[in-house]
Order: C-alpha cells, then sequence, then structure tokens
C-alpha cells in the first residue's frame, strides 16, 4: 500500500479549504438580498452557487475519505492489541468523517443563499 506524504496531504487540506471558502464566497457575493439583477446575471450567479455547492460537498467528501481510510486501519490495529483503546481510536476516525460533515454545511450554506 502506497503511503502518503504527510506534506502531499496537508496541501491537499489547504486546498479543500480554500475551495471551500472561494465557493461560500462565489454565493455569498453572487446573491446579495434586497439587490435586484439583470435575469442573465441572475442565472450565472445561480448556476456559481450550484458548482460552489458541489465542489464543496465533494471535496470535503474526498478529504473525509482520505482521513477516514488512514484512520481506520490504524484504530483495527491498535483495537486487536488492547481493547481499552476503542474511545480514543473512535475518536480519530469521527474526526476524519467530521470533514465531510463540514463541507455539507457549507453547501447548505450556499444553498440557502442562492
Amino acid at each position: 500500500m502506497k503511503k502518503i506524504n504527510s506534506k502531499k496531504l496537508a496541501r491537499i487540506f489547504i486546498a479543500m479549504i480554500v475551495i471551500s471558502v472561494l465557493a461560500f464566497a462565489f454565493a455569498s457575493f453572487s446573491f446579495a438580498e434586497g439587490e435586484a439583477a439583470p435575469a442573465a446575471a441572475s442565472d450565472g450567479g445561480l448556476g456559481l452557487g450550484l458548482i460552489a455547492a458541489a465542489l464543496s460537498t465533494g471535496i470535503a467528501g474526498i478529504g473525509a475519505g482520505i482521513a477516514v481510510g488512514a484512520g481506520a486501519p490504524a484504530a483495527i490495529g491498535a483495537l486487536t492489541e488492547d481493547a481499552k483503546t476503542f474511545g480514543k481510536a473512535l475518536i480519530f476516525v469521527v474526526l476524519g468523517e467530521g470533514i465531510a460533515l463540514y463541507g455539507m454545511l457549507i453547501s447548505i450554506l450556499i444553498l440557502n443563499k442562492i
């Protein structure tokens, strides 16, 4: 099994954060409340908002998959050696899955702006 370099993983994580923030910014600036925009601009903003929501959920899901894929086997290995480590091992796996929940939350916030 190929091991992921920690610098590469940090770059991926930072890129996911930047993309999520940019996606939220596109949705926020495209849909300022109280402004009347032309129909053509509104449709373009709607498309950007939907793309932003999809990107934030998709990229966060990929990040969660990477985190759980690295953490779950280690947690299972620790459990086979000592059954008392179940709580600690479960916390690390759940933290990895939290990344997907944050991406979904950003996606919901974007869709509410639309």
